[in-house]
Order: C-alpha cells, then sequence, then structure tokens
C-alpha cells in the first residue's frame, strides 16, 4: 500500500535543488516514491493511498549514530539508569531513590556513563554518604564518563572493597588518608571493571530484551540506524543478544558493525579470524558486517589524549599488517585517533599500505580526530578517507582544555577546515559511556561550540549550520557503510526511514535542540515509534 504524509515541512537532504520546500512525502513498499507539494504527491499516489495528516510538523530523514557502543550498551540498558538529561545531583539522586524502591532487595542500581557532573550546578558527583542516605539495601553504583565512579556502601561490600583491598591493576580505590578506610570513589577502568564483575550477570533472554528496549528508547529520539564502532572488550559472545533480536525478526534498528580487536598482542590474529569467513558488507537491510575497528591495535590508541602518547614503531608494523589484511579482503578500517600526532603516524602507515593496494574506495576512516592539522587533512583526503566526529567534547571540553592549555578548544575539532578539506564527515556520540545517547545534543554541539556547562569554547568559524550538521548525522553516516544513496536522504528508492519531530530542527531556539523527540519514528514503511501526535 502506499502511504502518503502530507501538510507538513519536509527535508529531504543537504543537497536538494533550489525550490519550495516539499511539504509531503510518499512511500511505498518501504521505499521513497517521491517528495513534493502535498498536491503533487496526491496524484502521484492516486486515490487508494493511505493519507497521514503531518499538521505542520518537521519530517527529516531517521537519525544515524555514526560511532556508538550500542550492542555493548543495550545487554545492559534495562537495568541501568541514566543521568543524561538531568538538571541537578537531587534529581539524579531521585531517580536513584525511585528505582530503590522498585529494586527487589540486594538487586543493584546503576548509572553507567552517560553524564558528568558538569551539567549540574552542583558540578560534582555524590558523594557516598549522599547514596547511603538514599538506600542501604541496595548496592548503587554511579559513573561518571569514564572518570570517577560512587560506590554506597552495600557496593563496597558486594564488591569485596575495604581497607586491606589492594588496588586493582589499572584502576585504584580511593582511601580516607587518616583511617584508610576507601571513600567510595573509584577510578579508572581496572576498578570500573572489578566492581561491575560483581554485578550478578543477565540471561541471554534479558540482555536480548534490554537490547530490544534501548533500540525502542533511541526510536523515540528519531533514530533509525547505528554504526556501531566496537570496542574493548566485544568478544564474539558480546554480539548474541544482537544476534538473537535479529533471528526473531525483532530487530527495529538498521545496524552496521565494526570489530575489534580485545587483547592486546593478539591484534592481527583476532582481526584476521573475524574476517576469515565473513565479507565485508554481508548483512541483510537491517543488519550488516561493515569493517574493523576502532580498536584495531592496542598500541595505536590514545584513548582522550589526556595524557602523553607516542605510537611506537612496532605498532606501527603490526598495523601495516592488519590494514593490509583488511584492505586485500575490501574490509573498511576505523581508527580512534585523537592526537595529530597519533594522525599523522596512522596516515604514513595507510600510505605505504596505498602503495600497495589502493585505499580509494574502501572507506577507512578516523574517529574523533580532535587535534588534526591541515597537513593530515590533506592526506586523508587523498587517501579517499573519512572523519567520524563525535561530542564527548560536551562534557569534557573544560578537562581536556586544562590538559592541553588556554583556547586550545577554539578548533576542537576544525570544522571549518574539515569542510574546506572535503573529507568526507560522519557524526555520532560515543555513547552509552562515554558520552550522552542523545543525538540532539550532539547536534546542539556541533552547531553551537558550546559544552554542558554552558560555555562556547570552539571559534565560531569551527561551528555548523543545522544543515551541515544534520547532513552529518545523516547521510553523513550512511557513507561509511556505502549506502549514502539509499540512506539519509529522501529521494526516489530510498528507504522510507524517517523522523517526524516534536519541535523543527531549523527553527528552535538553539537552546531548545537538545530537548527535540521524534513524535514518529518509521523504519522501512514501518511505524518503530509513535507518540499519538501524529495518527497512522
Amino acid at each position: 500500500m502506499t502511504r502518503i504524509f502530507v501538510n507538513g515541512l519536509v527535508w529531504p537532504h543537504a543537497h536538494r535543488a533550489a525550490g519550495p520546500e516539499p511539504t509531503a512525502l510518499a512511500v511505498c513498499d518501504g521505499h521513497v516514491m517521491a517528495c513534493g507539494t502535498d498536491a503533487e504527491i496526491r496524484e502521484l499516489a492516486g486515490a487508494g493511498a493511505e493519507e497521514i495528516d503531518l499538521g505542520g510538523r518537521r519530517l527529516v530523514p531517521g537519525l544515524i549514530d555514526g560511532h556508538m557502543h550500542a550492542v555493548r550498551g543495550g545487554a545492559s540498558w534495562a537495568r541501568e539508569l541514566r543521568w543524561t538529561d538531568l538538571p541537578d545531583l537531587r534529581a539524579g539522586l531521585a531517580a536513584i531513590r525511585a528505582a530503590a524502591r522498585r529494586a527487589e532487595p540486594e538487586d543493584w542500581i546503576r548509572v553507567v556513563g552517560g553524564w558528568h557532573p558538569c551539567q549540574f550546578p552542583e558540578s560534582r558527583e555524590p558523594t557516598q554518604a549522599e547514596l547511603d542516605a538514599v538506600t542501604t539495601e541496595h548496592p548503587v553504583y554511579v559513573q561518571a564518563l569514564y572518570e570517577v565512579a560512587v560506590l554506597n556502601s552495600a557496593a563496597l561490600r558486594a564488591a569485596g572493597i575495604d581497607a586491606a583491598s589492594a588496588d586493582p591493576p589499572g584502576g585504584r580505590f580511593e582511601r580516607d588518608p587518616v583511617t584508610g578506610e576507601p571513600t567510595g570513589r573509584v577510578f579508572g577502568m581496572g576498578a570500573f571493571n572489578h566492581v561491575l564483575s560483581a554485578v550478578p550477570p543477565a540471561t541471554p533472554e534479558e540482555e536480548r530484551r534490554s537490547t530490544a528496549t534501548m533500540f525502542a528508547d533511541l526510536h523515540s529520539l528519531g533514530l533509525t540506524g547505528i554504526v556501531d564502532a566496537g570496542g574493548f572488550g566485544m568478544l564474539p559472545q558480546r554480539y548474541e543478544p544482537l544476534f538473537a533480536l535479529w533471528r526473531e525478526g525483532g530487530l527495529s534498528m538498521r545496524m552496521r558493525l565494526f570489530l575489534s580487536a580485545t587483547d592486546p598482542g593478539q591484534e592481527y590474529a583476532q582481526l584476521v579470524d573475524w574476517m576469515r569467513h565473513t565479507p565485508s558488507r554481508f548483512g541483510d537491510p537491517m543488519l550488516g558486517f561493515l569493517g574493523i575497528g576502532e580498536v584495531v591495535h592496542f598500541g595505536c590508541h590514545d584513548f582522550e589524549g589526556l595524557e602523553e602518547f607516542a605510537i611506537s614503531d612496532a605498532a606501527i608494523d603490526e598495523l601495516y599488517r592488519i590494514c593490509c589484511h583488511a584492505a586485500e579482503r575490501g574490509w573498511p578500517v576505523n581508527i580512534h585517533a585523537v592526537l595529530d600526532e597519533s594522525i599523522d603516524r596512522i596516515l604514513t602507515c595507510w600510505e605505504a599500505v596505498n602503495e600497495r593496494i589502493p585505499l580509494c574506495g574502501l572507506r577507512f576512516t578516523l574517529s574523533h580526530g580532535d587535534r588534526i592539522s591541515a597537513r593530515n587533512l590533506k592526506r586523508l583526503k587523498a587517501l579517499g578517507a573519512g572523519l567520524v566526529l563525535d561530542d564527548h567534547h560536551v562534557f569534557k571540553a573544560e578537562v581536556t582544555e586544562q590538559a592541553w592549555g588556554a583556547g586550545s578548544m577554539a578548533a576542537v575539532p576544525p570544522i571549518a577546515d574539515l569542510l574546506a578539506a572535503g573529507v568526507p564527515l560522519a557524526a555520532g556520540t560515543d555513547a552509552t559511556r562515554a558520552c550522552s545517547h542523545n543525538p540532539w545534543l550532539a547536534l546542539w554541539w556541533l552547531v553551537t561550540g558550546r559544552s554542558a556547562d554552558g560555555i562556547a569554547r570552539r571559534a565560531a568559524e569551527h561551528r555548523m549550520s543545522r544543515k551541515q550538521a544534520l547532513d552529518c548525522y545523516t547521510a553523513g553516516s550512511a557513507w561509511l557503510s556505502f549506502e549514502e544513496t539509499t540512506r539519509g536522504r529522501l529521494v526516489p528508492g530510498a528507504y522510507a526511514d524517517f523522523a517526524v519531530l516534536s519541535e523543527d530542527y531549523f527553527a528552535v531556539p538553539e537552546d531548545r535542540i537538545p530537548l527535540i523527540r521524534s513524535e514518529l519514528t518509521v523504519v522501512a514503511g514501518e511505524v518503530v515509534h509513535s507518540t499519538g501526535a501524529v495518527p497512522v
């Protein structure tokens, strides 16, 4: 059946021909037929089409998060709280109190990243005493990005942390300088993992349902696709909840997967194993393997770029072997790189690979690229490679400026230079722990240059227009998976993936952009989210 959506404001894509703005969209068999005026679309569709009145609302292509750790985040989504949109610490503590009333005795209550104290007027995380005042029956764990986590007394007991506990490798338990007792504050991945390992594991069915719940929540924000960035600890079995959802026909989010190395020293063997039996882009329209990344070699991963880091010759030699193997088999490679020094060495490696196997068309990409220089932008462009922007500095701008020096954030990232160089750009969040999952917060950050503390550190010339930012978040992210002509654009033949917004992204005041939600989200012509505001 043909459906037509009329009486709206339709944004088909960033590069449409000049002329009157379309007001209507026609959809048939999961694909776009046409955009145009109400009269044009009614005439095209004919008398038998189902007509849906948009009531003057803005309709945009479905958002595609170009860098999200959704497989990892989805498995525990339903058992965690999110502080992303909370206004103050009091609201965060109230959310824990409400969760404690619903929970069974001794159930863990967790907030695992996706927020930062800079978003609160208190500018701090909770204390152990504040968490104890909320509940003593339930272990409580509150992690602010990857900076610090705070435990209540019940969580310290459950994790076996006391005055005699040794710090775990890669982590630290803060202690009272007088008594030596743990304060409830812990630092570093080793400490975070130590605590979270004490949480009773979910069943496979719970993880499958949790993943479906996450996708439903993301659909409510207008997301219709995700490029999953792989990441630390993403062993093959971690993908089973996603695969189970896909096998039963319950996958509503288009997923494209980058696959990562998981053990230092074993990168080449592990990534070759991933590539041995599966070709790049193997899958169906809902689920597909894309490439390797973002963890390709641990010796080339510069984390947040806040500490001294250098890539060794041995790491580059191994990276060369991996990238040659990937290029020979047509696999895209995505590498996390923040510092220009890291980017310089990675590009030198890729140029050597390019002499052996041309990379143009393979869509190699860097993620983050915060400090990329004009020289390295030219090299990136020459290789046909792209860059995936994310908004982790919406929370980390102040901390990063302290590490990099006053004024250093004025060109982080250097958006004007990226646009001038013509480098393909995608956009995402780096959620669910390193940043918020809200794509509208990311779009706000690209447009305004402001962070959650309200300060605009990025210079005006390095801010995007609203159209440029939305293009990155739609067709730009579709470019990563070779789908920029069929996704992220509402053109004839493209997938009918779109969102009808609660407010007009192009007209609302800037400070309302993060508050935008979807009234109606459609994937392949099927409704996957509806508030009821648009009758369907």
